[in-house]
């Protein structure tokens, strides 16, 4: 057949920009009884975080937790973390905090936290930080403060109604200028949630225009299914024991690395290139 000049020119799976596999491994809310690998220390988010990178991860999205092992939000305590982290795998993860209100927090309390730490990467839920109308001023000057400090701004959306309300939110200026880097909730924190592949197609409809660069988690032993679709139509990734404990077959994953594993080998699969944390950093710009 002979080829004209309108004809789309061939994709080569090298067009995807680098896959960005997130790990999230632990969550608000899990605790050992849950599963005794999940992270709650300091000690042992380091270690999680090696064994993520070994695994193929680009990016750690990690919570704290006091001493009674519930969820945090605390600069001296992000710093603490992040110090030993970094001890552990030095500049070779971006390091993402959470800002999640895990029914403790308010908003001014979640973006009093990302003001002190100044982390490197933040996720912040639209839901949570601009809940109405009228907490869209104080949202816009935090916004602004992130883009001054160049934090790298993940946005959690759980629907399609959140893509489309973050798409005009962005074009009446309310979340600053540049980069931001979506990510797509499929399913909910609740007990037995099973995320399916097709959960995704709602919100790529609703947000092709306003979130070029996004990402997914899902729940449940499809994660990786979910992550695998999710990769193969150019988005990014993450996974961990926040969401999903199990393993494609339902029996008990042995730990976080297994489920960064999982994702990476998919990627492979598929001939998409895996993103190191300089090549994340890059893409978040």
């Amino acid at each position: 057949m002979t080829k004209t000049a309108a004809d789309p020119a061939p994709v080569s799976a090298f067009d995807w920009p680098p896959l960005i596999v997130a790990n999230a491994p632990n969550g608000a809310t899990r605790t050992k009884a849950d599963h005794p690998a999940l992270p709650m220390t300091t000690a042992e988010l380091a270690r999680a975080a090696a064994e993520s990178l070994e695994a193929g991860a680009a990016l750690l999205h990690f919570h704290v937790r006091d001493a009674e092992g519930r969820h945090l939000l605390d600069a001296d305590a992000y710093r603490d973390a992040s110090a030993a982290i970094r001890a552990a795998v030095g500049d070779r993860l971006v390091l993402q905090i959470t800002s999640e209100a895990a029914g403790r927090y308010k908003a001014p309390e979640q973006m009093a936290v990302v003001r002190d730490v100044k982390p490197e990467a933040v996720s912040l839920a639209l839901r949570e930080i601009i809940p109405d109308e009228a907490a869209e001023t104080a949202a816009a000057d935090f916004f602004a403060f992130v883009r001054r400090e160049r934090i790298f701004t993940q946005i959690i959306l759980y629907s399609a109604e959140d893509v489309v309300r973050y798409g005009a939110l962005k074009a009446r200026g309310v979340l600053g200028e540049g980069q931001d880097f979506p990510l797509f909730v499929l399913g909910r924190y609740t007990t037995g949630q099973v995320s399916q592949p097709s959960d995704l197609l709602p919100f790529l409809a609703a947000g092709a225009q306003t979130a070029p660069l996004w990402s997914m988690c899902a729940f449940g032993p499809k994660e990786n299914a979910c992550a695998t679709v999710a990769a193969g139509l150019g988005g990014h990734v993450r996974v961990g024991f926040e969401n999903n404990l199990f393993a494609p077959d339902g029996t008990v994953a042995p730990n976080n690395a297994a489920q960064v594993q999982r994702a990476c080998d998919a990627a492979r699969a598929l001939g998409r290139p895996l993103a190191n944390a300089d090549m994340a950093r890059k893409l978040m710009v």
